[in-house]
């Protein structure tokens, strides 16, 4: 199981939110976090521990007065770790070839894919040809609901019609290179993971998966290495030292990397 380290941009801002309390009116969300560092000194540290496929986000959408701010957070850490990073928030076809040029391994989208509860194909297409399937991370982040674990997009704002399942992963494989998937209803909240989630997601034997949400204790990590078949990739923010949190940061590096216990104090 490899460690994704994340790197989440709001307002001009390295931060960690509660995942479901996003708002564009306002530009408003509830912080867990808020660094005092910018978005390159994270890359850095990043680069330095050999940690790749982590993700940048930008939280702001593009119109926002905040927008350019985080962007060029955003650019600022790519060009700290070159290769090393991917990227996603507000991404399209046409401004992705700036990001990817500026130093992201991948773009990462869900909204531009997504519109009217539904998969776009023709967009899907279209991004997938813009960047190359090599290049493209999609983000299948997602509520539970009586139907199952639905996608939501518009920075988790908007449930859509798509459900999370080993058939829509095998379905959009073909357009992409990796998953990455939050859990919005524990994101940021550390208080357990969404088991029923990571043991899906762990079910499924294809392309690599991120698991992200929920993660506040070392057992959390061990429980996902189980659960996802040693398949499973995971990020954490909010429960991290880095952002405030009571995990030991060199810790969970260790955990995730020797999925061993018995030289932690768990």
């Amino acid at each position: 199981m490899e460690f994704r380290p994340c790197i989440d941009i709001h307002n001009g801002k390295v931060k960690q939110i509660v995942g479901g309390s996003l708002r564009d009116g306002g530009n408003a969300a509830r912080e867990n976090f808020v660094s005092g560092q910018d978005a390159a000194f994270f890359a850095a540290l990043y680069r330095r521990e050999g940690l790749k496929g982590g993700h940048v986000i930008l939280l702001n959408p593009p119109g926002s007065e905040f927008y350019e701010a985080s962007r060029e957070q955003a650019l600022g850490a790519l060009g700290e770790y070159p290769g090393g990073l991917q990227i996603g928030g507000g991404i399209t076809p046409e401004n992705a070839s700036l990001f990817l040029e500026s130093g992201a391994s991948h773009v990462i989208v869900t909204s531009y894919v997504f519109r009217e509860g539904k998969i776009r194909y023709d967009r899907l297409e279209r991004m997938s040809r813009a960047v190359g399937r090599k290049r493209l991370v999609l983000d299948l982040s997602c509520r539970k609901t009586k139907r199952g674990y639905m996608v939501v997009t518009d920075r988790w704002q908007h449930i859509t019609g798509e459900q999370v399942t080993a058939g829509l992963l095998d379905q959009l494989s073909q357009y992409c290179d990796e998953f990455l998937v939050h859990a919005v209803d524990v994101e940021g909240q550390s208080r357990g993971i969404e088991t029923e989630l990571a043991r899906l997601l762990g079910q499924w034997d294809g392309l690599p998966v991120t698991y992200a949400g929920g993660v506040h204790s070392y057992e959390d990590l061990l429980l996902l290495k189980e659960l996802g078949g040693g398949r499973l990739n995971v990020t954490a923010g909010s429960a991290l030292d880095l952002f405030g949190g009571p995990l030991e940061w060199e810790k969970v590096l260790a955990v995730c990397r020797s999925g061993e216990n018995t030289d932690l104090e768990l």
